[in-house]
């Protein structure tokens, strides 16, 4: 079916919120069904860097930026394979690009990945709505499905709250990144991780084996780093009982150990502080956090829907709190006492982002 102009008549698309809210657009990506948890993100740039991050996997995102596609996707700027979201919504999306360097439009690239997507939204509409309601469920739908067939696939979509999805993003196999005459050698626990944060420890001297989550701390412990690594990640921290245990037991050999994102929280939980699920999380490029031991304040990248218990942190004997968030209050980061461990809650890889917060590589750096 055309229209007058001999172009095609967008295809209808409905995203389905789990409060019963319903919402009519047009379809982009892939046409399909796909349901997930709906989240939001603040950050003007780097959409591509979004989507292939691991710590999106059952997610829907919504883009608060007006206009999304017009820089294309480029290669060099995936995160992970390939898209881990599960389905998008944007409020103007453009299929042509003008960046020279792009490899393709964004819609050929959800088509080529199989990403359901809705655009033509009110999106300022439906953030606030987030916002005050919370994260919920969602589906998109761009087949021809009832509504009280899109309502039961809906219902179908289990909670985030109590799910273990690290094990779906990890590598299968270890591999090995960096140069194996480096002056360090880290082993990486791949809960989730994001290729840039690789390449910036590989950059700083160190030669990393990136093993599957969950790998037992012998097996990792068996190739003799010099220190460790605990990634970001999806899914609920309380629900990853093994890795937690492997964390106990790096901390006891005191070797050095950073983590980043879900690898702060398992940490945390190592050292008996419980996490929990937040309203709507941190989403976003500009995110305030105080530095409580230098004073100094940073602009942070995020993505984390789960959270450290405050209350326990500052009542740990084991554990002291080295940054805060200044928008929420909620912990930023940890040191554990007397050991080298530390985690933070942001993503000082920046990728999207700004750099404030790259000097954590090298504070893990100087623990060697």
């Amino acid at each position: 079916m055309s229209n007058t102009n001999n172009t095609p008549t967008p295809k209808k698309a409905v995203l389905l919120l789990e409060d019963g809210s319903r919402f009519e657009g047009v379809a982009i990506g892939k046409i399909g069904i796909a349901g997930g948890e709906i989240c939001f993100n603040t950050g003007m740039t780097g959409y591509q860097e979004i989507y292939t991050d691991p710590s999106y996997y059952g997610q829907i995102v919504v883009n608060t930026t007006s206009h999304i596609g017009n820089y294309g996707v480029e290669s060099s700027e995936q995160e992970s394979d390939a898209p881990k979201i599960r389905g998008l919504v944007v409020n103007a999306f453009s299929e042509d690009f003008s960046r020279p360097t792009g490899d393709s439009s964004l819609q050929q690239y959800l088509e080529d990945n199989n990403i359901v997507g809705i655009a033509g939204l009110d999106t300022r509409l439906l953030v606030r709505q987030i916002r005050d309601k919370g994260a919920m469920n969602s589906i998109i739908c761009s087949s021809d499905l009832s509504d009280d067939e899109m309502a039961r696939e809906l219902a179908s979509i289990p909670s985030m709250e109590g799910l273990e999805l690290s094990s779906f993003v990890s590598t299968k196999e270890p591999y090995f990144v960096g140069d194996e005459n480096a002056a360090h050698k880290v082993a990486v626990l791949d809960i989730g991780v994001k290729t840039s944060i690789l390449t910036h420890l590989a950059s700083r001297g160190c030669y990393l084996k990136v093993f599957n989550a969950k790998t037992s701390f012998d097996e990792m412990a068996a190739w003799n780093p010099d220190g460790y690594f605990l990634s970001n990640g999806p899914g609920d921290p309380s629900a990853m009982d093994y890795a937690v245990d492997t964390a106990k037991k790096i901390i006891e050999t005191d070797k050095p150990l950073f983590g980043i994102c879900l690898g702060h929280q398992i940490i945390s939980l190592a050292c008996g502080i419980s996490t929990f699920k937040m309203h709507n999380g941190h989403r976003g490029l500009n995110h305030p956090v105080k530095n409580l031991v230098s004073g100094k304040s940073e602009v942070t990248s995020q993505n984390h829907g789960f959270a450290v218990n405050r209350e326990d942190v500052e009542a740990s004997e084991l554990v002291e709190m080295t940054h805060v968030n200044l928008n929420d209050h909620t912990v930023a980061g940890i040191q554990v006492k007397g050991r080298k461990t530390f985690s933070v809650q942001y993503h000082p890889e920046s990728s999207p982002g700004p750099h404030d917060s790259r000097y954590l590589f090298d504070q893990f750096i100087a623990l060697f």
